[in-house]
């Protein structure tokens, strides 16, 4: 069994203690394989706050990829963000925005989405889908493969429909036809969990994750603070479960309230 560990729009800064100790808690429970962070690590990519997520990300001791979201590119310095929009994450999480991990049972990709020119909206061009599709191409049948991107690339309701991923038609398409099983978002705040058939892939289906806010008081339509934990079982029937864990305030940690369940699908 691989179990991985996602979470989104922690926004240092934002943070609210209780939930920050009932998450490290949950890591500890679960031991997942892998820690995701999809982006918005921080509320205003301060180096203070930079600073507190890479402790706190310390603290777990797991293995860990992580995106920028818009919150972690620099605002307070228009030159900055110009020369050097990623300056305060590469200085706490290194200079690679896309990485990769890869185990035996496990592939994941991360795609940089947020760019500096735009405030919020977020882009993937065409390099960035080939690229993602060869290497999912690349990977053996009984790896789940996992795409990261940290704007939504499907949304319900057309209330967040302006939050949508510019390019995430082609992209969705290609990674379907490439194989992709799962891509995990974040950005708005509001988890959901959905299948889809992308136009163009060929009937291949995929499946959508968005993870809420984990740590922020910046929680959007009553939704609390979550969390998703993914469960891959390499058997001979594989299948992979993704699980809702929502912080509860009165308990004072995170409980799991909802699962799905999905089978690979392998040609």
């Amino acid at each position: 069994m691989t179990t991985l560990l996602h979470i989104s729009d922690t926004h240092f800064g934002t943070e609210q203690p209780p939930v920050v100790e009932a998450l490290a808690a949950l890591a500890s429970e679960l031991a997942p394989e892998l820690l995701v962070i999809s982006g918005d690590i921080t509320q205003r990519a301060r180096a203070a706050q930079f600073a507190a997520a890479r402790r706190f990300i310390d603290r777990l001791a797991l293995p860990f990829v992580s995106i920028p979201g818009n919150h972690d590119l620099t605002v307070v310095n228009p030159l900055l963000r110009l020369l050097a929009p990623y300056s305060g994450y590469r200085a706490t999480f290194g200079d690679e925005l896309e990485p990769v991990h890869e185990s035996a049972g496990l592939l994941v990709q991360c795609v940089k989405t947020t760019r500096w020119w735009r405030h919020i909206e977020g882009e993937v061009n065409t390099e960035q889908v080939q690229r993602v599709a060869a290497r999912l191409r690349q990977a053996r049948p009984e790896q789940l493969r996992v795409v990261v991107v940290h704007q939504p690339v499907h949304v319900e309701g057309d209330a967040e429909a302006r939050h949508l991923l510019r390019g995430r038609d082609a992209a969705l398409s290609a990674w379907a036809e490439a194989g992709a099983d799962v891509v995990l978002g974040g950005h708005i705040h509001l988890p959901y969990v959905a299948e889809l058939t992308p136009p163009g892939a060929s009937g291949a289906r995929i499946v959508v994750a968005q993870a809420g806010t984990a740590l922020s008081s910046r929680v959007r339509r009553q939704a609390p603070n979550s969390v998703n934990v993914i469960r891959h079982e390499t058997t001979s029937a594989a299948r992979f479960s993704i699980e809702r864990w929502d912080f509860s305030g009165e308990r004072g940690e995170f409980q799991r309230v909802d699962t799905r369940s999905f089978e690979l699908r392998r040609h």
